[in-house]
């Protein structure tokens, strides 16, 4: 077995176009991927520098060393509902780099002239405001301050030439990732008294992109790490395995979409003025899919997706909510929702990845009224009927949360005084009354479900049958 380095494997020279903020697994079997792939394509020829975005240790800077930043991703999944899978060397990578460490290194990368833009998955927590963070610190704290510090001594090296602002694409999983990124940046600006000209350029020379990335990615696949190196030929201890599926929708001005062409490569990546009505439809059929099947196939016994969508009452159910009461919502031409929910709910079937439903239930409270009620309430007020699928899995949920539920292995991950009062108040004589309670809770709930008046009425008589009747014939009773 051949040893991964550029002894081994031929390596072009690329200029250093992309400054990205994180090396983990997400963005090298995603981001990374598609910016080699369109690199192999012709369509760009862009290298990349990752930053380590938090003060640590060298480990992984040590391993892409070693290996000269280069990895293998591994896909596997359905197409048109037959396995697929393709492995994948990736040589964008040019560099890796600790800026705590080698702020040098970092600075002049940063002010170089062939630098275009940024690229940054700092996890949810990544993109907040910390007043009085050090711009002047070598680099400063949060990565809002690491950004503004950053293009306020890129705006100075270039007497604030226009033609040196940078693109800045956020895969962030937060809602208008790029725009809140774009605020604090200049939140800090202002509480640094910076010159009224720096604010302006960041304004109209730097470009900031809302982002929506969706492909599932383990990451290093230590159960087959083995059989995986002996099949691709090389010792590779960066391996990133992921899902076949991708999408990246990305919003803003057209400015990206000619330098940043990943689409000409085939790639499924989506350019559009807003993502706001895009992010709306992924959320209700993929994440709010997951949502209504994880709290029904854990009282089934089930322990992943694929477990789910085996058990036929589960797939029948969950196809059925989607194709009856969560599209007929959503204004957009039928037959293109309809195949686009398609390729989403296909993504279910895929047998190589262990998606497990426990882990999917974290903070279910919150992300049922996100991603579900919408379906019920536009049923309602949209379409005059009750979205009775919909409502059930509200009724699952309160069951498996109640504690009398036939998960018995199960212990919710949420919030912990919400799981409190809903089983403290789980009363197996007045089930209404309970489920009263919980919609009423107001410090649970942002939405007001008594809009849907019929909505507790529902709720309580499923939450019956299932306690009842057990889940299983209650889900059959239900999609019948």
């Amino acid at each position: 077995m051949k040893e991964l380095n550029k002894t081994t494997v031929e390596k072009k020279n690329l200029p250093i176009k992309i400054l990205q903020f994180g090396e983990g697994n997400f963005l090298r079997a995603f981001v990374d991927w598609m910016i080699d792939k369109a690199n192999d394509a012709g369509v760009m020829s862009h290298g990349i520098v990752a930053v380590q975005p938090i003060a640590g240790g060298d480990t992984m800077i040590k391993m892409f060393k070693e290996q000269d930043c280069l990895y293998h991703v591994y896909l596997e999944g359905i197409k048109n509902k037959k396995p697929v899978k393709e492995v994948a060397l990736v040589k964008s990578i040019v560099d890796i780099m600790n800026p705590y460490s080698q702020y040098s290194e970092y600075e002049k990368l940063f002010l170089s002239e062939e630098l275009e833009m940024i690229i940054s998955n700092t996890t949810e927590a990544g993109i907040r405001y910390e007043e009085g963070d050090d711009l002047n610190a070598a680099p400063p704290k949060s990565f809002p301050a690491k950004m503004t510090a950053l293009l306020h001594k890129r705006y100075k090296k270039f007497n604030g030439d226009p033609d040196k602002g940078l693109l800045i694409i956020c895969c962030e999983l937060i809602e208008d990732n790029g725009s809140t990124l774009r605020e604090y940046v200049l939140k800090h600006a202002k509480y640094n008294n910076l010159e009224e000209g720096f604010i302006n350029w960041v304004n109209t020379a730097c470009h900031f992109y809302d982002t929506l990335v969706d492909r599932i990615v383990p990451g290093f696949p230590r159960e087959n790490i083995d059989e995986i190196k002996a099949e691709i030929g090389f010792n590779d201890n960066l391996v990133v395995k992921g899902e076949y599926f991708h999408v990246w929708a990305i919003g803003g001005d057209s400015i990206i979409k000619e330098k940043f062409p990943l689409d000409k490569a085939g790639l499924n990546v989506l350019f559009m003025d807003d993502i706001k009505a895009f992010r709306a439809k992924k959320v209700r059929i993929l994440n709010g899919s997951h949502t209504a099947m994880v709290p029904v196939a854990l009282q089934l016994g089930c322990e992943t997706v694929m477990d789910a969508f085996n058990t036929p009452e589960v797939e029948k159910y969950i196809n059925r909510m989607v194709a009856e009461e969560v599209l007929p919502c959503i204004d957009e031409d039928p037959e293109e929702l309809k195949a686009f929910a398609a390729k989403i709910l296909e993504r279910f079937y895929n047998p190589y990845l262990k998606h497990y439903l426990k882990d999917i239930s974290l903070n279910s409270i919150s992300k049922w009224e996100t991603r579900d009620y919408p379906t019920v309430y536009d049923n309602c007020k949209k379409l005059r009927k009750n979205a009775k699928l919909a409502t059930f899995s509200f009724a699952a949920l309160l069951v498996l949360y109640s504690g009398q539920s036939a998960a018995k292995n199960f212990t919710p991950n949420d919030t912990v005084e919400f799981i409190g009062f809903i089983q403290k108040n789980f009363n197996r004589n007045d089930i209404k009354g309970w489920v009263s309670a919980v919609v009423n809770n107001k410090a649970m709930w942002k939405e007001n479900f008594a809009e849907v008046s019929s909505f507790i009425d529902e709720v309580s008589d499923d939450a019956e049958l299932i306690l009842n009747k057990g889940m299983l014939d209650a889900l059959k009773e239900i999609i019948a």
